[in-house]
């Protein structure tokens, strides 16, 4: 690489790891110890997951701060006149703009694979260590908002206070599916979490239990164990690995061919028995909930495969728009040319990406070939500034 590729090329990287550093950190920090006070988690506990929470901000600072950089490194050089110096030498524009493609394809790539690796790992450790301080979690949102409600599991717990493990005056609440609510109230409980078998064990001390239709009796020591509260079953598609939803939709595409050959043996045998009125049972019919369901997860799947790949391209199509752009303003003031680019960004091509996967989870575009409709908008202003500037 000559010396003003590598000139530009190592500015561009000198500005974007001060950047991306900068807003990660504010990013992280803020928004997590924001969320820990919200759910009443300890700092410590906050630490712990701190370097898991960084590589999800990445994919979504990345492009921003890339497409500041460029602004920043473009702007200044073509302020200074000398891209115009440049151009008195003989030397192509374009071949200028190389390094800042060159970087923005290996943030793309980057992208992706924080998508496709580095993110799922970073959840799974997320949960597993939640897991281990789970009852941590429980005793430290006790403390902090004297109640805990779960609606998924029907269980709700309220405490006048919380000393080192004891539950003081604890009042629970037991809601089953179908079933009338269960009340308890003791003087003193304790929580113990069985993680092995899912589940919490409450031990009361000097306690009032009400049973729905029973009359209200007095315990003075006893155990009562109830289900952790309810974790989702799936995994997120956005936490999920490319090759996991390969495989998940694999499993799905099977499931539904199986269906459909189960169904057209129940036709088959129908018509043998002239029973035509069974064709509206169960057993014929396209429309079980079961499958509504399944599909609605087939469309979520396709949706994230998709968006994987368009949303971590746009940090090329970022630097496509910016670099011309920051080149044709020639301005100083990057900050100036970063808002007259982003904005319209941020005003046209997000709203399209956001309307574009809610209409693919719900199944009414092609995920494959929409999603990249903001890209797409991207390159023909990015094809319209390049020939400006090339003209120019």
């Amino acid at each position: 690489m000559r010396l003003l590729q590598r000139y530009i090329l190592f500015e561009l990287l000198r500005v974007f790891t001060l950047m991306i550093t900068v807003l990660t950190v504010l990013l992280v920090f803020v928004g997590a110890f924001q969320q820990a006070s919200n759910q009443g988690l300890g700092a410590l506990l906050v630490l712990k997951i701190l370097p898991f929470i960084v590589p999800s901000m990445l994919p979504f600072t990345i492009p921003a701060t890339l497409l500041l950089t460029v602004c920043v490194v473009y702007g200044r050089i073509s302020g200074d006149q000398e891209i115009t110096a440049a151009k008195a030498a003989g030397i192509n524009v374009l071949s200028l703009l190389w390094p800042s493609f060159i970087l923005g394809g290996f943030l793309s790539l980057g992208s992706l694979l924080l998508s496709d690796q580095v993110i799922p790992w970073a959840e799974k450790n997320i949960e597993h260590t939640i897991a281990c301080e789970l009852e941590t979690i429980f005793l430290e949102k006790l403390r902090s908002q004297n109640q805990i409600h779960d609606p998924n599991s029907g269980i709700s717990i309220t405490v006048m206070g919380v000393r080192d493990k004891t539950l003081l005056v604890p009042t629970f609440r037991y809601s089953p599916p179908g079933k009338k609510p269960v009340h308890l109230q003791a003087e003193e409980a304790t929580l113990e979490f069985d993680l092995a078998n899912q589940q919490v064990i409450l031990h009361i001390a000097k306690g009032h239990i009400d049973f729905p239709g029973k009359p209200r009796f007095y315990v003075e020591k006893d155990v009562f164990p109830f289900p952790l509260p309810s974790q989702t079953a799936m995994a997120k598609p956005r936490h999920m690995s490319v090759r996991s939803i390969k495989s998940e939709l694999g499993d799905l595409k099977e499931k539904r061919v199986e269906f459909e050959f189960q169904r057209d043996i129940e036709v088959a045998m129908l018509l043998a028995l002239g029973d035509f009125n069974r064709f509206q049972s169960p057993e014929v019919s396209t429309d079980l909930p079961q499958n509504h369901v399944e599909q609605k997860r087939k469309n979520k799947l396709k949706t994230a495969l998709a968006s994987r790949f368009a949303l971590s391209c746009s940090c090329f199509f970022f630097v496509l728009v910016g670099c011309p752009f920051s080149i044709a303003q020639a301005r100083r003031q990057f900050l100036t040319s970063f808002f007259l680019v982003f904005v319209p960004i941020l005003l046209f091509y997000y709203p399209i990406v956001l309307l574009t996967i809610n209409l693919s989870k719900l199944g009414k575009i092609e995920p494959s070939w929409s999603l990249w409709a903001g890209n797409l908008g991207l390159l023909c202003i990015a094809i319209h500034m390049l020939r400006k500037v090339l003209r120019n």
